[in-house]
């Protein structure tokens, strides 16, 4: 038999300044409730000061584990090129500012030589302004050519939120301008009779990748005055481009390049992130350009007081008798119910869409029992809304109307919303990079802030909350992408060749995969070439080939049975997880029970109900080994790295007790099975190995299960992944290695270069896994160790010290290995 983990949709250094440690035990616990009643107006307490009123109650300050003070930071003016417009300075100083930070100088500079740069500072740091500024003056100079349309931009947001919000940037910024700037966000939301406006007359056109992708590249024709005048290309939050999208992404700017140059123009592309390591390297590798770094932060920063908060454990026991923990759910919407009664501005980022929802309902049930007025303050933003519903909370959040949000990571990048005093983050977002992402949404108007990560019951969430020097010592994690994946680039080339056909010199763009690639196009019929250009065959759409986000497919609609209302979208890659029949589906605050799932027609039927639970999915996976690339032996257990494919079906459901996640019951589903081609990590043990580890036949199933387990919960400290991102399989008995095996894969078509991360760090990774088991507290196993959220064998069979045992040979073996045999 084979256990499994499936990821979802099988489908500035900081140095601590002073450490709070706990050594008081956390006591069983009940729900807490503590006093509250509503704040003075207008009163702001400093971030210390906040963080202690949070704590206070009974058991609350043990749950807070560490405490990291970042000192407020002054800054460093400069001066503006010279060769800016003077319209533009003096919009700017209309602003209110007078004199830009050293590095938005800089990067003004860089951006008027034609130098391609990417800003990677803090955020809040102004980084908005500096690509700007340069921006505006072209649009400007380009406004007074004969035509009117001398110079273009493109700016590129990976979510439309961060579109829109920027938009409104712009267009204030710009408001003394006159129409020298005409601002549009061009994407899915957009009316159609808007587009062509847009297409004709705009010249700062803000859009995401996916309609660069879809939209704007396969109609170029209509966009030929546009791409003909690009003088700049912005791509804000470039830190996200990373693993598969990152690499689609790298693709559609070569296929933009390639247009641009056919209509005469060379852009200047000008990136931006808060959080990026190796920015010019990461940066070069998404555009294919040399790109110049700008990194010294000159901004000035307020106080960050960063709490790391453990929830209590209950008087519940979860599966096999093991001991539960307050969620990180409950947890946070306390936190969220407290800040907003204090009359703090605040949002709690959470994992999921469900999640957002939930706590969202709770605080407003809570506030609701304290101050009926507050409970409409608080809402849930998530993906999946319609456009208007969007709209209609950033605006209230933008206006105050809001005071707290539970958001999933929609909100997480560039909004620009100024006075936060708090951020809540239920769950470690999978990266340190996302991590200060999410923190840095406070204290944006330079007033200090409290961040507070509350921990899920999870191994990783554990270990970090006990081990803050991994999220406080460490740097954000490099931007993992493979742009020549040849799953990637395929479907583009042939993209790419249905704008205009595809020559040998535009090969080189295209990177040195294409060689073995377009033999392979061309047998199956994609593309055919005719004397020295390859062309496009069929009649249907070549974009349509590939979803650059890999969700799988058509979103799926969900659609209330009795009045035939859509209230939102899912995945298609998550519709067998998310909207199968029997679901629960949270959406504004009401919750729904899925009738049924049409996947033929991508239509989800739900009517509105009031369950005392949410649902589970649950799934079986089988793994087969394709291609063994790279081989080293571990003593004499192997460590090997290759493709493999795998072939996973949900097959039932749980319904868990709101709050507690007590179990009530299981349901099975029929659905079919799909399958992925990814690459993964495996290793295997021999039977001698098993005998050093004293694990016998009976343990031997539940051992690799629990190590399988540990290993995907700490991989994210090693990758640049969320271990929804990843997958894994253990096998005591496996047809092609013919050993006992576990298996960690990439979640993605083609592998996203997490397990190839995993495998060059896999002897630290592997110890820290060993760490996390030995380390907890619980006796046979628990989700802070060996539980997995996800797993579908129902966390059975598992065996902790075996699993220990298990991992100590393992790594004895890569110790005797030499060097050269320690895969890095």
């Amino acid at each position: 038999m084979a256990f499994n983990h499936l990821p979802a949709g099988v489908h500035d250094a900081l140095v601590p300044l002073s450490v709070t440690p706990v050594t008081d035990s956390v006591p069983m616990a009940k729900n807490h409730r503590p006093d509250r009643s509503p704040a003075e107006p207008g009163s702001r307490p400093e971030p210390g000061m906040l963080l202690d009123r949070l704590a206070a109650g009974p058991s609350r300050a043990a749950r807070i584990t560490h405490t990291e003070h970042l000192p407020p930071r002054a800054g460093r003016h400069a001066v503006w090129p010279d060769r800016i417009r003077p319209e533009v300075l003096a919009a700017v100083r209309a602003a209110g500012i007078e004199h830009p930070w050293a590095h938005q100088a800089r990067v003004a500079e860089h951006a008027l030589d034609g130098d391609s740069v990417v800003v990677a500072t803090g955020t809040a740091s102004g980084k908005s302004l500096a690509y700007l500024v340069p921006v505006l003056s072209a649009l400007v100079d380009g406004s007074e050519a004969p035509n009117g349309r001398g110079a273009t931009t493109l700016y590129l947001a990976p979510t439309k939120a961060l579109a829109a919000d920027q938009c409104r940037s712009v267009k204030e910024l710009s408001q003394p301008l006159g129409t020298s700037v005409r601002a549009a966000v061009y994407d899915g939301d957009t009316p159609f009779e808007e587009r062509e406006w847009i297409r004709q007359y705009g010249t700062y056109v803000l859009t995401n990748p996916d309609m660069l992708h879809r939209g704007i590249l396969p109609s170029h024709p209509r966009w030929s005055s546009f791409l003909k005048a690009l003088k700049y290309v912005v791509i804000d939050e470039c830190h996200t481009y990373r693993g598969v999208f990152g690499s689609h992404v790298a693709q559609v700017l070569r296929r933009l390049r390639r247009l641009c140059a056919r209509y005469g123009a060379s852009p200047v592309f000008l990136l931006a992130s808060a959080t990026a390591a190796e920015p010019s390297v990461a940066a070069r590798r998404l555009t294919g350009l040399p790109v110049i770094e700008v990194a010294d932060d000159a901004s000035p920063r307020g106080e960050l007081v960063f709490a790391l908060w453990e929830p209590p454990l209950t008087e519940l026991e979860g599966e096999k008798g093991a001991p539960v923990r307050r969620t990180a759910t409950a947890e946070a919407a306390d936190l969220l119910t407290d800040l907003t009664v204090q009359g703090m501005r605040s949002i709690t980022f959470v994992r999921s869409r469900r999640g957002a929802e939930l706590i969202s309902v709770i605080a407003q049930e809570r506030l609701a029992e304290v101050d009926r007025s507050l409970a409409g303050r608080v809402a849930a933003y998530r993906g999946g809304y319609l456009p208007e519903e969007r709209r209609a909370l950033e605006r209230a959040l933008h206006s105050g109307d809001l005071l707290g949000l539970a958001a999933t990571n929609a909100l997480e990048l560039g909004l620009d919303i100024s006075g936060l005093d708090a951020v809540v983050i239920a769950g470690y977002p999978g990266t340190r990079a996302s991590l200060w992402q999410q923190a840095g949404r406070a204290g944006r108007a330079g007033q200090g802030a409290l961040a507070v990560l509350v921990a899920r019951d999870d191994p990783l969430d554990t270990f970090l909350v006990h081990h803050p020097e991994a999220l406080f010592d460490q740097p954000v994690e490099s931007t993992v992408l493979d742009p020549d994946n040849p799953y990637v680039l395929a479907p583009h080339l042939c993209a790419a060749a249905a704008e205009l056909p595809l020559t040998e010199e535009d090969l080189k763009l295209f990177g040195p995969a294409c060689e073995e690639l377009l033999p392979q196009l061309e047998a199956a019929k994609l593309l055919r070439r005719r004397t020295r250009a390859w062309h496009w065959t069929r009649r249907e759409r070549a974009a349509d080939l590939t979803d650059i986000r890999g969700e799988g497919g058509r979103p799926v609609q969900v659609v209330e049975e009795g009045t035939g209302r859509l209230l939102g979208t899912v995945d298609a890659g998550a519709a067998h997880t998310a909207v199968h029949e029997g679901a629960v589906h949270l959406h504004q605050g009401r919750t729904y029970l899925v009738r049924s799932l049409d996947l033929e027609d991508s239509v989800a039927l739900v009517e509105q109900a009031t369950p005392a639970y949410s649902t589970v999915a649950r799934d079986t996976t089988a793994i087969s080994v394709l291609e063994t690339d790279i081989e080293v032996p571990w003593g004499d257990g192997r460590l090997c790295y290759g493709s493999v494919e795998v072939t996973n079906q949900v097959v039932s459901f749980l319904r868990r007790r709101l709050i507690t996640g007590e179990v009530l019951g299981e349901t099975k589903l029929d659905l079919p099975p799909r399958t992925l081609r990814t690459r993964a990590v495996w290793w295997t043990v021999t039977e001698d190995q098993l005998d050093a580890a004293r694990i016998n036949p009976e343990i031997l199933g539940g051992a690799l299960h629990a190590a399988e387990h540990a290993s995907i919960g700490m991989l994210p400290l090693f990758a640049t992944c969320d271990r929804w991102d990843i997958g894994g399989v253990s096998v005591p008995l496996h047809p092609d290695t013919l050993l006992p095996t576990v298996f960690v894969y990439d979640g993605h078509p083609g592998g996203a270069g997490f397990a190839e991360r995993a495998f060059h760090t896999a002897r630290d990774w592997l110890t820290a896994t060993r760490e996390a088991i030995a380390s907890c507290e619980c006796d046979a196993g628990c989700p802070s160790c060996i539980q997995s959220p996800k797993c579908g064998n129902g966390n059975d069979p598992l065996h902790k010290r075996g699993a220990v045992r298990l991992l100590t040979v393992l790594l004895r073996g890569a110790a005797e290995a030499g060097p050269a045999q320690q895969a890095g």
